[in-house]
């Protein structure tokens, strides 16, 4: 029997419009070959901020297999995506994504870890408007602080599975494995609720997004 939460999730899950073509592609190709990607309704959700904000220049911290970077442009056709990858059958499969919807000029794969490849877009003295978080959990502080210096001065940083199927909370101990990764996110959102340059919200959407803003 599915709890509250997980009512609420499916409901919305099912009040979603239709989905392109597209969409349906890549999302049945994650779900049989297991590839982790965004929750559809959060995914709705950070379009939904993109067609608010406006950003001419998106920064993705973790692209899979492109659904989310191409969410992302339908969103706002007009804005540059750099998404960042380290996966080499991911890579393939994005590239892949991306040339076939035609979107090689507005899309810009980088592939490597993030941890190296950051550090060279702030040398190159890069800024976004809006940047996602959405790679290696464990990371998460270290991905926040490269994006405060990647972030334009009205920008937005999301981060997305901050709940982590709950293990978050630190009151699931039935897999040892979430449940360290858990605690690294709960040290993650305590860390970055106090950040005394941001304002940030947890929504329960999704597996849990964070919309952080500067003071």
């Amino acid at each position: 029997m599915m709890n509250n939460q997980e009512v609420i999730t499916e409901y919305l899950r099912n009040i979603l419009p239709e989905k392109a073509e597209w969409e349906v592609e890549l999302i049945t190709y994650a779900q049989e070959n297991r590839v982790p990607i965004i929750e559809p309704v959060s995914m709705r959700f950070i379009t939904q901020l993109i067609k608010l904000s406006h950003p001419a220049h998106i920064l993705e911290i973790g692209t899979a297999i492109g659904y989310s970077a191409l969410s992302m442009h339908h969103a706002l056709p007009k804005s540059k995506i750099t998404t960042l990858e380290r996966d080499i059958e991911m890579i393939s499969q994005a590239k892949n994504n991306i040339a076939k919807y035609s979107l090689n000029n507005h899309v810009n794969l980088i592939a490597g870890d993030a941890l190296d490849t950051l550090p060279k877009l702030i040398e190159e003295e890069k800024k976004f408007e809006f940047i996602f978080i959405d790679a290696a959990k464990g990371q998460y502080k270290k991905f926040f602080e490269y994006a405060m210096a990647l972030q334009a001065d009205e920008g937005v940083i999301i981060t997305d599975n901050v709940l982590f199927k709950g293990y978050a909370t630190g009151q699931l101990t039935d897999h040892n494995r979430f449940q360290k990764l858990g605690k690294k996110i709960n040290d993650y959102n305590i860390w970055l609720m106090n950040n005394e340059n941001y304002h940030t919200s947890i929504l329960p959407i999704g597996d849990g997004i964070a919309l952080s803003i500067k003071k």
